[in-house]
C-alpha cells in the first residue's frame, strides 16, 4: 500500500547534526527533518554526512510512519478455551494448593 506524499503536505527543515563526524559534520546542515503537515509526523535523520541522503532516508521513514497510522487493526476475535487445555490449568493450580498447604504448621 503505497501511500502519497504530496510537496504541498510537507515541510522539509535543514539543521546542523550533532553527535561524532568532526569539522565535517560540525560545519554542514546536512541532518534533515521533514514534517507531515495534515498529521503533525515527524520524521528526522541525520545519520549520514550527505544531505541528499538524509532526505532519502526521512521521506522512506516519512512513508513507513504513514503507511502505519492508515493500517487498520484487526479486532481480534476472542475463542473458546479447550477443555483439556482448561483441565491441564486447573489441576496444576490443585497441585500448588497441596503444596502450599502441606508448607503450613499444625497448631
Amino acid at each position: 500500500m503505497a501511500v502519497e506524499i504530496r510537496e504541498s503536505d510537507i515541510r522539509v527543515e535543514f539543521y546542523r547534526g550533532s553527535g561524532p563526524g568532526g569539522q565535517h559534520r560540525n560545519v554542514t546542515d546536512s541532518a534533515v527533518r521533514i514534517r507531515h503537515l495534515p498529521t503533525g509526523i515527524v520524521a528526522q535523520a541525520s545519520e549520514s554526512r550527505s544531505q541528499l541522503q538524509n532526505r532519502e532516508v526521512a521521506m522512506e521513514r516519512l512513508r513507513v510512519a504513514l503507511e502505519k497510522r492508515e493500517r487498520k487493526v484487526k479486532k481480534r476475535i476472542a475463542t473458546r478455551v479447550p477443555r483439556k487445555a482448561r483441565e491441564e490449568r486447573l489441576s496444576a493450580k490443585k497441585i500448588v494448593s497441596q503444596r502450599k498447604r502441606l508448607r503450613t504448621t499444625l497448631d
